[in-house]
């Protein structure tokens, strides 16, 4: 799976995956995540769908070289539940992160669409559950 990189004058950044089916957004956590990295990347690629009428299945991926989310990341992260709850479709939160995984599923109520964990090594077929969102927004 390729990668689109976006550089930052720090290193930190978030990556937004390339060759993935239709219909499937996807990003890779890289370093200390922060609030520009969602407005910059995440924010339009999630409105652009959204716009066009879709729904929104997301592939997130926190690997090795996430380190972790600053505050601003955090919020901005969260104001993605403001989106309609009609638009989503599937999220595949791909992490060994323990912790992560165990906050995230400890608010997954809050997640609008249907939310699901797989261990880094299965990204692929994380990519493969993503795509398989049945219902048009």
């Amino acid at each position: 799976m390729a990668l689109a990189r976006r550089h930052r004058q720090d290193g930190d950044m978030i990556e937004k995956l390339s060759d993935l089916p239709e219909g499937v957004l996807g990003f890779r956590a890289i370093g200390t995540v922060e609030a520009s990295d969602y407005q910059t990347v995440v924010d339009p690629a999630i409105d652009a769908v959204i716009a066009a009428g879709d729904k929104v299945n997301v592939v997130f991926v926190m690997d090795d070289a996430f380190e972790r989310y600053s505050l601003g990341a955090m919020w901005q992260d969260a104001l993605l539940e403001g989106k309609p709850a009609r638009s989503w479709g599937r999220i595949a939160l791909v992490t060994d992160h323990a912790v992560i995984g165990e906050v995230i599923h400890g608010i997954s109520f809050l997640v609008p669409g249907d939310l699901r964990f797989f261990p880094v090594a299965q990204q692929p077929e994380a990519v493969a559950w993503a795509a398989e969102s049945p219902h048009p927004a």
